[in-house]
């Protein structure tokens, strides 16, 4: 078996779609492995309504959870007989040339044990929003780290293919809450060694909606994460150094620019929280200063940045229910 398509499912409304959207592959050795996560939902009978022999279909005991969702990558991963692997979530959709382009890219760029799918976003009803930013065909892991902190502000675990054994090698998906930076991680350790190829040619449809777990989610296990994705960063940029002087020179940088870039994301989730709740919620970021190394001087900033985005917060609702705010 070439491929292995998983789909760790949990939601019905888009999962014939999704289904669909495999089942089309203009290049046809491939299974498809649906991981049911003990929904609630009926995945059974969208799932038993195709007839097609490359279809296994598995159901959890237990519910993994979206704190634990890596944990049913993985499942996905055991399961899997291909010798690469996509696992892409169960709103998503591959065009039907997507596996086809990654067979281009393998046959040119063989031994890596990572490649990416150009991507375009959809909206809850299919229709096209934008298109992620292009990407080189070939990149090592420093300019993929480089990029993806200054440049490309989306990626999905959905839009890249893994070498199915390397992958198992390197412990599976990397785990972190809510699978927060888990696609990010899990590229860098596979490119770690030869680097990444890209398709140049739009593959992958990613569907952006208010249900999705990026979309949900405590943001205290959200700073938590970051805390061990900036701890990951730290370590892998300090123990490799490249032989590559262009690769030295990124390394440096993100060296350099490591503690800046996770300061952003933590401001950045306290912004958003304190503006969601209460002014007053600041005072419990300031009690958890030490925990995320955030300066006094930040908070300054936070609280201004608080009251600009509550103020838009409050427009938009406004706004949406027609209330003027002197009425209200």
């Amino acid at each position: 078996m070439r491929f292995s398509i998983t789909v760790p499912a949990f939601k019905a409304t888009y999962l014939k779609e999704c289904i669909d959207s495999v089942l089309r592959q203009t290049y046809e050795d491939f299974e498809l492995i649906i991981v049911n996560d003990a929904s609630p939902e009926d995945l059974t009978s969208i799932v038993k309504s195709f007839n097609d022999p490359r279809i296994r279909y598995y159901i959890n005991e237990k519910n993994c959870g979206a704190i634990n969702v890596v944990d049913n990558w993985n499942k996905c991963l055991s399961y899997a007989t291909g010798e690469y692997i996509i696992c892409m979530g169960d709103d998503d959709k591959l065009l039907p040339n997507c596996l086809e382009e990654y067979v281009k890219l393998i046959n040119k760029y063989p031994n890596l044990g990572v490649y990416h799918a150009w991507t375009e976003t959809i909206d809850e009803n299919s229709n096209f929003i934008n298109i992620t930013v292009a990407r080189p065909e070939y990149e090592s892991v420093y300019s993929l780290i480089w990029h993806r902190w200054y440049a490309r502000h989306q990626q999905f675990i959905g839009d890249f293919l893994f070498e199915t054994e390397l992958l198992r090698e390197n412990g599976g998906f990397f785990k972190l809450p809510l699978a927060w930076a888990s696609d990010n991680i899990s590229v860098n350790i596979a490119a770690k060694k030869n680097g990444i190829a890209n398709t140049q040619v739009i593959t992958f449809q990613y569907r952006i909606n208010q249900s999705s777990i990026s979309s949900t989610g405590n943001v205290i296990v959200k700073m938590d994460a970051i805390k061990q994705e900036k701890k990951w960063y730290n370590s892998f940029l300090s123990s490799n150094i490249p032989t590559n002087t262009f690769d030295q020179k990124l390394r440096i940088i993100l060296l350099t620019n490591l503690d800046t870039h996770f300061l952003k994301h933590y401001v950045s989730m306290i912004t958003s929280d304190i503006a969601t709740h209460s002014l007053f919620r600041i005072f419990y970021w300031i009690k958890q200063r030490k925990k995320y190394d955030i300066p006094w001087i930040i908070y300054g900033k936070i609280l201004i940045d608080s009251i600009e985005k509550l103020s838009i917060i409050k427009k938009r609702f406004y706004e949406k229910t027609r209330i003027s705010p002197t009425s209200a």
